[in-house]
């Protein structure tokens, strides 16, 4: 039975063939690429076209197939799928000219050939499509190795970005002119879920003087889908002040420490100065010898030493 479908299907595509050959005036039209934005649904078009010679067709079979794998059947009334695959036409039916395929939830494994053939009572007709899955890169994050910088350190600057597709790149642009570090090379790493994430490192070198620091994350056409930057002081100039650079947006432990160690002397200064001011300016006794009238025998008076007075200084 199974030998007999076979020949019979056989049979049925070379009938098929020949009326495809005497109605040159139906052919099946495909978009050669369709764009397809990650987690968007995503269409593969394609149209049957006749010309006015032909004015009522019916389809009976279609069959949609993704490298060579089918995810769509039709046949008469019968329709099978995969999951997520579907007519790009909701109310399609065999009267319907417009056999597009939509993707509901489009992943990188959709990205890939497609091939479509439809059967009709007109002839039979096959054409080829591909779709082209993008997405765009998060806003990349740039961090230092080093908080506290100083004019003869060593600095490293790593950018990182991630959620896109395909592989794309990272780029390093130096100083007011911006132009790129082309010394900087690009790691990326596959996700779970088929997405990259890049990154990259520069590492500046002692006695750099430049003070700002872009990275730009391009896309496998070599367009931009974001940047950040970096402030740092120029190194030369805080070196002629004798100060440590302020990175921009990192916490540096030294911006506190220092102004704690100048308050926390003068108010030790301050306890000195008045634990010795009152030392001096305290009471004092002093005996002193003296002779007293009536007995003629000598006794003490006592020197009295006012307080001290305060003075303006």
């Amino acid at each position: 039975m199974a030998s007999a479908g076979i020949v019979l299907w056989l049979l049925t595509m070379v009938c098929v063939s020949g009326q495809n050959v005497l109605n040159p005036s139906v052919k099946l039209d495909c978009n050669k690429e369709s764009l397809g934005q990650y987690g968007q649904p995503s269409v593969v078009e394609c149209m049957i076209m006749t010309s006015r010679v032909v004015n009522d067709l019916t389809v009976e079979t279609i069959v949609w197939k993704k490298n060579g794998s089918e995810v769509l059947l039709v046949h008469y009334n019968i329709r099978k799928s995969s999951p997520g695959y579907s007519f790009a036409e909701p109310s399609w039916n065999s009267k319907s000219l417009n056999v597009s395929l939509l993707i509901a939830n489009t992943s990188v494994t959709d990205h890939g050939n497609y091939s479509c053939m439809v059967i009709t009572d007109s002839g039979s007709y096959t054409s080829s499509a591909s779709l082209r899955v993008t997405a765009k890169y998060n806003t990349p994050s740039i961090h230092t190795t080093t908080a506290n910088v100083t004019p003869n350190s060593k600095v490293t600057l790593t950018c990182r970005s991630e959620g896109g597709y395909p592989k794309g790149r990272l780029g390093w642009f130096v100083g007011a002119n911006a132009q790129e570090d082309a010394s900087a090379e690009t790691v990326a790493r596959v996700l779970e879920n088929g997405l990259f994430s890049l990154s990259t490192e520069l590492t500046l070198s002692q006695g750099w003087d430049s003070s700002k620091y872009t990275c730009v994350v391009f896309n496998v056409s070599g367009g931009k889908d974001d940047e950040a930057s970096l402030m740092i002081p120029k190194m030369t100039h805080l070196a002629e002040q004798g100060r440590d650079p302020e990175v921009k947006g990192l916490d540096v432990p030294t911006k506190v420490v220092a102004p704690v160690v100048v308050i926390g002397s003068l108010i030790v200064g301050l306890l000195l100065y008045l634990t010795l001011k009152r030392k001096h300016c305290k009471r004092e006794q002093v005996p002193r010898p003296g002779t007293d009238p009536e007995q003629g025998c000598p006794r003490e008076h006592l020197l009295v030493i006012p307080e001290c007075q305060e003075t303006k200084a």
